[in-house]
């Protein structure tokens, strides 16, 4: 996956509103978070904050595979384009971004469903 300069746009733009919207739905809620804060750590090598940003764009992009709507796949593709990215650069998401993410959820009253 490519970063461009528009993916980081949108994805600070759009990630936190959809998420909201959908974090209770989600099983990957907590990962997608961690994921958000290590791609925008600036510490975080650009070849990681790319793959995380490109996956992090699908997850937002209005229109993808399955529809998010409908019950149990809408969010399948999203979870697997995810999950492909965070294997590849695993070792780069620190402590630091999962706890992040735990304060986020907890702060938000959102709990992960995993």
């Amino acid at each position: 996956m490519t970063h461009t300069a528009q993916d980081e746009t949108r994805v600070s733009r759009e990630f936190w509103p959809k998420l909201k919207r959908v974090a209770r739905s989600i099983p990957f809620a907590e990962d997608a978070i961690a994921a958000y804060y290590c791609a925008l750590d600036r510490e975080t090598p650009t070849h990681v904050r790319a793959t995380l940003i490109g996956a992090l764009a699908y997850f937002v992009l209005p229109f993808d595979m399955a529809p998010d709507f409908l019950p149990l796949v809408g969010f399948a593709d999203d979870a697997s384009v995810l999950a492909a990215a965070i294997a590849s650069v695993r070792l780069h998401m620190t402590d630091r971004h999962r706890d992040a993410a735990r304060r986020t959820l907890a702060e938000e009253g959102i709990a992960d469903p995993s």
